[in-house]
C-alpha cells in the first residue's frame, strides 16, 4: 500500500457558499435593523415615507423608509430577494469602489422607488416602508446582465427585454391583486418596485463600464484563439 499524501488529483473543489460579502451583509442588515425597529416606541413610523412629505420639504423619509419593514414576513421576502439578486451584481462591481457602486445602486433604487411612488400619490398620507425599491434595483441590474457580451451590458437585448417585461407584468399583477407573501394584507407599493427596477436596469450600464471587472479577452464565434 502506498502512503497517502493527503492531496487528491483533479480540479479544486467549488465553494458551497461563495456569495460576495457585500451582498450577504445587505441581506443580513434587514433582520438586524428590524430587531432594532421593534424596540422603538412608535415602531419606527416616524422614519417612514409619506408622499405628502414632499410638498412640505421633508425628504428624509426617502432614505430612512428603506430601513424599516412591516413585519418578519416582509423582512424575509426582501432579504431573500437581496441575497438572490445581489451576488451577480456584486461580482460584476469589483474592488473597494465596486462596493461603493453596489451600495449606491442599492440605496439609489430605494430612493428612486419611494420618490416615484410619492410623485404618483402626492396627496397621500399613507406610510411607505421597506427595501423593496432597493431590492428591485438589484433585480433590474441582474436582469440586464443577461445581455452581457464582450464586456458590454446591452439593454436592447431580446433576453433582457423579455425578462424585464415578465418582471413588470408580475409586479403589476401582484399590485392589482393586492397580495404577496409577507405583506400581512398591507397595500403593495408596486409603483415603487417598478421605479426601482427601472433605476437598476439603467444604472448598471454605466456602473458596469466604470467599475466592472474587465475580461482579459473577448469571446468570438469560431475556432480561433482568443485575443490576449
Amino acid at each position: 500500500m502506498e502512503p497517502q499524501t493527503g492531496r487528491l488529483d483533479g480540479p479544486p473543489r467549488e465553494k458551497i457558499f461563495n456569495a460576495p460579502l457585500i451582498a450577504v451583509l445587505v441581506a443580513l442588515s434587514m433582520p438586524v435593523l428590524f430587531m432594532g425597529q421593534l424596540r422603538l416606541a412608535d415602531f419606527g413610523m416616524s422614519l417612514a415615507f409619506r408622499p405628502s412629505d414632499l410638498a412640505s420639504g421633508h425628504w428624509g423619509g426617502l432614505f430612512t423608509s428603506m430601513l424599516l419593514h412591516g413585519g418578519w414576513g416582509h423582512v424575509g421576502m426582501n432579504a431573500v430577494g437581496a441575497f438572490a439578486f445581489g451576488p451577480p451584481v456584486a461580482r460584476l462591481l469589483r474592488g473597494a469602489w465596486g462596493v461603493v457602486a453596489f451600495l449606491a445602486l442599492y440605496v439609489g433604487g430605494g430612493v428612486v422607488g419611494a420618490l416615484g411612488y410619492g410623485l404618483l400619490h402626492l396627496n397621500s398620507g399613507d406610510q411607505l416602508v421597506g427595501a423593496s425599491g432597493a431590492v428591485f434595483a438589484l433585480i433590474g441590474a441582474s436582469t440586464r446582465l443577461l445581455g452581457g457580451q464582450g464586456g458590454v451590458l446591452r439593454l436592447m437585448d431580446r433576453r433582457v427585454l423579455s425578462a424585464a417585461a415578465a418582471w413588470m407584468l408580475v409586479n403589476a399583477a401582484v399590485g392589482l391583486i393586492g397580495f404577496a407573501p409577507g405583506t400581512d394584507g398591507a397595500r403593495i407599493a408596486w409603483e415603487a418596485h417598478a421605479f426601482g427596477f427601472v433605476f437598476g436596469i439603467l444604472s448598471i450600464g454605466p456602473l458596469g463600464r466604470i467599475f466592472g471587472a474587465q475580461s482579459r479577452f473577448a469571446s468570438r464565434d469560431g475556432m480561433s484563439d482568443p485575443d490576449a
